[in-house]
């Protein structure tokens, strides 16, 4: 059991930090943070009954938290596989 042990220890190998998020996932977390944030100006304009306020806020902000913001955590480049 502790050769096994050992050969596990030796084959794992890392050369730096490994970073789960790329350029492209901190693009569409500042668009999804950015349309959360329009949405909530959208909440504020007019009177409470006005289109702002009931219905274009409201999309704003659940395409903002329940759509681009799960994206961007989610998203992955596709590799090339090299023969």
């Amino acid at each position: 059991m502790a050769k096994d042990e050992k050969k596990h220890k030796k084959s794992v190998k890392h050369k730096g930090p490994v970073f789960p998020f790329k350029r492209e996932n901190y693009i569409i977390f500042g668009a999804g943070l950015l349309t959360i944030i329009l949405g909530y100006i959208a909440l504020a304009q007019g009177p409470w009954n006005s289109f702002w306020s009931l219905t274009l806020a409201p999309i704003l902000l659940v395409l903002g938290y329940c759509v681009v913001i799960p994206l961007a955590i989610l998203y992955r480049k596709k590799e090339k596989i090299e023969a």
